[in-house]
């Protein structure tokens, strides 16, 4: 039978059961609100607003490139890009196919666009086209409804105003890449350009500036809404070179058509007037991604318009070496500037047969002076033999030969300087004195640059300091801040007697004002000059016949080479100047030389023609043996 009471106990018991448990769920779930909304309220608040207001960075500008006279080498130009948002474009493919009859599109770039689209999230743009043309914007802008999700957009463009002219200075800035991003850091994928090349490689860091950021508000799909706040940009550093526009464009026109390289400084700093490699390129076809065709171009020419001849080529000095090596007699103490030497033609080393002959007859008793002015082989071979290798070495080292030459280009050869270390340390074969014989003047396995030579000839211009090389003039860390100008480090005497450079100095002046090689020089010229003509050989001769290199195949012919500074007595400029394939120094370089000379002096109404050279230049220097 029912019970009731015992059912209405059993209910209350039930009911206190039930509202009991719901009453604990009900305090843990206040304690759990408790502990979101209060003991945790600080750190929620926080990833909220981390996922509401995201960081959007700001790119900056990149700095500008000036010549010394503020002109502009390397700036920033607005252009546009086709940009692409896939989620409002829909079918992407069918899209670039309607545009490319707007467009001219680069498969590479189609590609590239099909990688990023799958890399990024639907509502992100995606850069289809850089270097979209005003003709392409405004045919786009009449058909702009026909394609949503599609916008031309401006952006700021890495510009050469110059092109081919300092394509070897300056250099050139590329897109950012994945090498890139391992050499400066993970920051660094935010900046669309990295310098490649010349003064854009070798001060990356300095122009490229600091991303600056924006505080930008989201919904839930990462839309932006608005701008909360903003940290500005800071624009990259301005660098003013030390080269000057007019005196590159005189250096370019003096070769013609000719190819080689040339380096003009300042002798009093070792700031660099001007420097050229020949032939050259458009440094604006690297900005955004050359195209296929034209790489290939470029890297078919045989000509190499890519290879930066004075921080990465290099060859023999030829007789441009001869006034070092008339230093060096003076400073070993194995010479005087009036010591004569009886040079009968051809010399021997004591024991051998084989003889290392000047070009012609003997030259009779030559100093110092003489030798240098009228190149005479026999003197060197004499001196280089009885100072020995080792000296020789050191001498060449102290007169900066073997070594950078300290201008801010990445990859400057070091170049070689002969000596038992260097060909030991590449072969097992022992050192012969043959070898010495013509290391003195400037054969063998002599490497040499542009850069060191003329920073030789600058040393010997201003007195005996050897200046490290410069291309920096100044620096300004923005628009509004003054230019600061680097302090220039002093370089090391090449020699503890000025006598001894001055007996050097005035044996490369009677080279263009003497009876020397480079006579022609001197023609209709207002102002003394000083100098030393060379030709480093790639044929040399066999028996007692006489080579003349332009008789030579093109290929084969004498690279041409001439260092000089001016004016003589106060020098402003000095010059390395190398001809490929030019035959004597004499008649191509010297000529050059003196074009630049005219230019900077005489400025760019000067319209000397820098005389033809001495036809008989052809002395023994450029003609010695090349072999031991």
């Amino acid at each position: 039978m029912r019970n009731p009471a015992i059912e209405a106990a059993a209910f209350r018991v039930r009911a206190l059961v039930g509202f009991a448990i719901v009453a604990v769920a009900l305090l843990v779930l206040a304690g759990w609100y408790f502990r979101l909304q209060v003991v945790q309220h600080s750190e929620f608040a926080r990833q909220s607003e981390a996922n509401r207001i995201k960081p959007r960075p700001v790119i900056p500008g990149r700095g500008l490139v000036y010549d010394r006279q503020g002109r502009v080498l390397a700036d920033n130009v607005p252009a546009y890009r086709l940009e692409v948002t896939p989620e409002d474009a829909a079918d992407t493919d069918a899209l670039v196919q309607g545009l490319s009859g707007i467009f001219a599109f680069d498969p590479a770039e189609v590609e590239r666009f099909r990688e990023e689209r799958r890399a990024r999230r639907g509502f992100q743009p995606v850069t289809l086209k850089l270097r979209v043309t005003e003709e392409e914007a405004a045919r786009f802008a009449v058909d702009r409804w026909r394609f949503p999700g599609v916008e031309v957009v401006p952006y700021l463009n890495r510009r050469y105003p110059h092109g081919e002219l300092f394509a070897h200075v300056v250099g050139y800035v590329g897109r950012t890449d994945d090498g890139d991003v391992e050499r400066y850091g993970e920051s660094h994928v935010l900046f669309p350009y990295t310098g490649r090349t010349g003064i854009e490689r070798s001060f990356e860091e300095v122009l490229r500036g600091r991303v600056g950021y924006e505080q930008v508000e989201t919904n839930v799909e990462g839309r932006a809404l608005r701008t909360l706040g903003k940290l500005p940009a800071q624009a990259g550093s301005d660098l003013r070179l030390s080269v000057d526009l007019d005196l590159q464009q005189a250096m370019v026109e003096a070769f013609g058509e000719m190819h080689g390289s040339a380096v003009a400084v300042e002798p009093a700093t070792g700031q660099v007037l001007g420097m050229v490699s020949l032939p050259s390129f458009d440094p604006n076809l690297f900005v955004n991604g050359i195209s296929h065709a034209d790489y290939r171009r470029l890297m078919d020419d045989p000509a190499r318009p890519l290879f930066n001849r004075n921080v990465l080529g290099g060859g023999p000095p030829g007789s441009t070496i001869k006034p070092f090596v008339a230093l060096a007699g003076l400073d070993s103490g194995l010479r005087t500037p009036e010591s004569r030497v009886f040079s009968t033609g051809e010399f021997f080393i004591p024991g051998q047969r084989r003889g290392y002959r000047d070009a012609g007859a003997g030259a009779g008793w030559v100093d110092l002076r003489d030798s240098i002015s009228r190149s005479i082989n026999y003197y060197y071979y004499d001196l280089a033999y009885e100072m020995g290798i080792d000296r020789f070495a050191q001498f060449m080292h102290r007169y900066g030969f073997g070594e950078p030459t300290g201008v801010e280009l990445v990859g400057e050869n070091a170049g070689v300087v002969p000596s038992r270390e260097w060909k030991l340390g590449r072969s097992s074969e022992p050192w012969y004195p043959g070898e010495t014989v013509i290391a003195g003047i400037g054969q063998g396995y002599w490497i040499t640059t542009a850069l060191q030579l003329v920073r030789g000839t600058a040393a010997i211009a201003n007195g005996g300091q050897l200046h490290p090389l410069t291309l920096l003039a100044g620096r300004r860390d923005g628009y509004d801040q003054p230019w600061r100008t680097p302090r220039a480090p002093n370089g090391p005497a090449i020699s503890d007697d000025a006598g001894h450079v001055r007996a050097v100095q005035e044996g490369m002046e009677a080279t263009i004002h003497g009876r020397g090689t480079a006579t022609a020089l001197a023609r209709d010229a207002g102002y003394r000059m000083a100098g030393k003509t060379g030709t480093a050989q790639r044929v040399g001769r066999r028996g007692d016949a006489r080579t003349d290199p332009r008789s030579l195949p093109y290929h084969l012919r004498h690279q041409a080479l001439f260092i000089g500074y001016a004016p003589a007595e106060d020098p402003q400029i000095a010059v390395a100047v190398i001809v490929e394939h030019g035959g004597y120094g004499g008649v191509t370089a010297a000529p050059i030389a003196r074009k630049i000379f005219d230019a900077w002096l005489l400025g760019p109404q000067a319209d000397g023609d820098g005389g033809d050279g001495d036809a008989g230049e052809g002395n023994a220097g450029e003609l010695g043996e090349p072999g031991a």
